[in-house]
């Protein structure tokens, strides 16, 4: 593996480049972002599901995790900020050795190693304020539900009569683990600014400010349409306001969040509540946790309204950039004259979504049919209550 420059290679512990304050926030913030999995994942998804697959669910989640981080120090991390491949791939390389992970990381002032436990997506140029996830992150976003759908598709749907009925086992427990994940994201979008820095305490507050207007949301529309707020509903606007909040957390103003909380706890909602079980396409995919609706297309409304109310000078303290036409969401292109930039980088945020949704559709069809020609992609009936 090659070294990094010798200037970048600390001698002591604790070296001259190394803010104590910056890299102790991006631990705390990975750490915070490993708690929505472990345990917030297992829990919530293990509650959401009925009884006979609450293990599974959770097992599932567990198992994932462990696995994701080794694959990601494997040759993850260097794919994604290493040698380029092609334009959009980089080389596969390991992130194991001591002399790679205690250099100083590409961006911030802490050790690759920090970075390689919180980073976890390829960077696109696009808004997208979190474009990092620690490591085994089982990341909520519309890229990543697009390769669970693929999998149902591979898999199958349920029998009928499981279909039909699909309440969880455990409310209380189910409550406890979307806490943990809503709680969670604070490290998810506040560590991305990779500092200590006002950028991430906007990003922590429009978080929750967006969060917490999609659940009424979603609760008010289940009052005034079926006469009562629903339990799994607030879930469900929980994770649509998160989900939509993360690639703007810290470049739009506080009441640009609250609007787009309002958009992903209504128009989710629309599309699930009434449109599922009259749109014949909807419903040929089986998908028990409504990801299609909750983290398909809450993502790409995040994506799409990031491009609208961006703000250009909070894009050029996270972005780093002094020009002012390469980070400028619509809204703020139509007002300062500069409509072309907006409306180009409205293309751009079109453009990042449908490359990255046709690429998870190609390698998830590709590891599914792979895992399928060695083992079963389906469990059976008995399996599924047979784990010890």
């Amino acid at each position: 593996m090659e070294q990094l420059p010798k200037n970048l290679l600390p001698d002591k512990a604790s070296p001259e480049w190394l803010n104590k304050g910056d890299n102790a926030w991006q631990l705390t913030a990975a750490t915070l972002v490993g708690l929505q999995s472990i345990p917030g994942l297992v829990i919530l998804y293990g509650s959401m599901v009925k009884k006979k697959w609450a293990i599974n669910a959770a097992f599932m989640a567990f198992y994932a995790f462990a696995m994701v981080i080794v694959c990601w120090v494997g040759w993850g991390f260097r794919m994604s900020f290493g040698d380029k491949l092609v334009a959009f791939l980089g080389k596969p390389a390991v992130a194991l050795d001591e002399k790679f992970l205690l250099g100083q990381a590409f961006l911030g002032y802490f050790p690759t190693a920090t970075m390689v436990l919180f980073q976890g997506r390829i960077c696109l140029h696009y808004i997208d304020f979190d474009r990092r996830g620690a490591a085994g992150e089982n990341e909520l976003s519309c890229v990543d539900t697009v390769c669970a759908i693929m999998a149902y598709v591979f898999v199958g749907p349920r029998a009928d009569k499981d279909r039909e009925m699909f309440p969880p086992n455990n409310i209380i427990m189910m409550l406890a683990g979307a806490g943990l994940l809503w709680m969670g994201w604070s490290g998810f979008n506040g560590g991305a600014p990779f500092a200590v820095s006002a950028d991430a305490s906007l990003a922590v507050l429009n978080t929750h400010v967006c969060t917490a207007s999609s659940l009424l949301t979603w609760l008010l529309l289940d009052y005034f349409f079926f006469g009562k707020p629903s339990v799994i509903g607030a879930v469900q606007g929980m994770i649509t306001g998160l989900v939509c909040i993360t690639p703007a957390a810290g470049v739009v103003q506080g009441w640009a969040a609250i609007l787009m909380g309002i958009i992903s706890g209504s128009v989710p909602w629309y599309t699930m509540m009434v449109l599922h079980n009259k749109v014949k396409l909807l419903r040929l995919v089986d998908d028990p946790m409504a990801l299609i609706h909750t983290h398909a297309l809450a993502g790409t409304l995040g994506g799409i309204l990031t491009g609208f109310f961006a703000v250009p000078k909070l894009c050029r303290l996270f972005y780093m950039v002094p020009d002012w036409e390469k980070y400028i969401g619509l809204a703020y292109g139509l007002q300062n004259g500069r409509t072309s930039a907006g409306f180009k980088q409205m293309g751009i945020q079109v453009v990042g979504l449908a490359f990255v949704i046709c690429l998870n559709i190609s390698t998830t069809s590709l590891i599914c049919w792979l895992i399928g020609a060695i083992v079963p992609l389906r469990m059976t009936e008995e399996g599924t209550t047979n784990w010890r």
